[in-house]
C-alpha cells in the first residue's frame, strides 16, 4: 500500500486536477465527435500542466444517468482512447482513471493498458445508497484483478462516505476509513462533501486522520483558495476540478482556467506549509 511518503514523491506538492470528460458514446448527451470529447479534454490537461498541476485524474463526468456498476464497451473504449492520447502528449503527468459510478474493473483495465498511476474508487467497500441504487463495494475483486494483471504499484484511491451518496448503515467514520485501510487494502483514502463541489468537513478530515496516521488521505470535493487552509496539517492533498473552472466565452461550456489553477495551487501550497510548521 502507498504511504505517505509515496504519495508525495509521485503526487507532488498534492493536488490531483480532474478532467471531467464531455458526454461519451452511449450517453444520452453524447454529440457524435469523439474527437470533440479528446481535444476538450486534452485542452484542460494542458490548462493543468501548464499551471503547475502534475497529476490528473480522467472521469466520465457527463455521462449522467450513471451506470451502477459495469460501463459499456464503449464507454471503455472512449476512456482508453482519450487517456492514451493524453499520456502521449504529457508523460510527464501522473493520469488516474474514474469510471463512474463504479466500474473499479474498468477503471484498473483502462489504467494498465495507458500507463495510468491510480484509479479512484467510489464504493470500494461496505454499501451504501446512491442516485444509481444500492452500490456494494467490491474491494475482494477489485485487489485480486489488480493482481491478474500484474499492477501491485496501480494506486486504489478509495472514497469514505462518497459524495451523492449516504452509507447503507451508520457506522462510526473512523471504523469506515479503517476498513478501506486495513481490510480493503485502499492505497489512499478520500473524504468529501455531500455533493461534487461541496466542501469536506475538516472535522471529517481530522476523524480520518486520527484513524489513520500512516495512509494518504485526500480532501475529494469542494476544496478552494480560501478554504484550503482549513485541512491541514491533517490532509496529505486534495481533487480538485469545480474551483478551476470558467465558462468558455465561444461554447459556455466549463473550461479549466491556467489563472484560477496558478491561484488555488499558490494557496494550496502556503496553506500546506503553516499546516506543517
Amino acid at each position: 500500500m502507498w504511504n505517505q511518503e509515496y504519495f508525495r514523491e509521485l503526487i507532488d506538492p498534492g493536488v490531483i486536477g480532474m478532467v471531467h470528460l464531455q458526454a461519451l458514446p452511449g450517453s444520452p448527451a453524447w454529440q457524435g465527435d469523439l474527437a470533440t470529447v479528446c481535444a476538450a479534454a486534452l485542452s484542460d490537461a494542458s490548462a493543468l500542466s501548464e499551471a503547475g498541476i502534475k497529476a490528473v485524474m480522467v472521469e466520465n463526468y457527463n455521462d449522467v444517468p450513471f451506470y451502477p456498476g459495469i460501463v459499456p464497451a464503449e464507454t471503455v473504449a472512449a476512456m482508453a482512447s482519450i487517456i492514451t492520447t493524453m499520456a502521449h502528449e504529457f508523460p510527464n503527468l501522473a493520469l488516474g482513471v474514474n469510471v463512474l459510478r463504479n466500474d473499479a474493473a474498468s477503471a484498473l483495465g483502462i489504467a494498465v493498458a495507458t500507463g495510468a498511476r491510480f484509479i479512484r474508487v467510489n464504493v470500494h467497500s461496505g454499501a451504501s445508497v446512491t442516485d444509481q441504487g444500492s452500490i456494494e463495494g467490491r474491494a475482494w475483486h477489485t485487489l485480486r484483478l489488480r493482481r491478474q494483471l500484474d499492477a501491485p504499484k496501480l494506486g486504489i484511491l478509495a472514497d469514505v462516505r462518497v459524495k451523492h451518496a449516504l452509507p447503507l448503515a451508520g457506522r462510526p467514520l473512523g471504523e469506515e476509513a479503517q476498513d478501506l485501510r486495513l481490510r480493503g487494502l485502499a492505497d489512499a483514502v478520500i473524504v468529501t462533501g455531500a455533493a461534487t463541489g461541496s466542501g469536506a468537513n475538516a472535522t471529517d478530515v481530522e476523524t480520518v486522520r486520527e484513524a489513520l496516521p500512516d495512509c494518504p488521505i485526500l480532501v475529494g470535493s469542494g476544496m478552494t483558495s480560501a478554504t484550503a487552509c482549513d485541512f491541514f496539517p491533517q490532509a496529505d492533498g486534495c481533487i480538485v476540478g469545480s474551483s478551476l473552472k470558467i465558462n468558455d466565452p465561444d461554447t459556455g461550456l466549463p473550461v479549466v482556467s491556467v489563472n484560477k489553477t496558478q491561484e488555488f495551487l499558490a494557496a494550496f501550497r502556503q496553506a500546506q506549509t503553516e499546516g506543517i510548521s
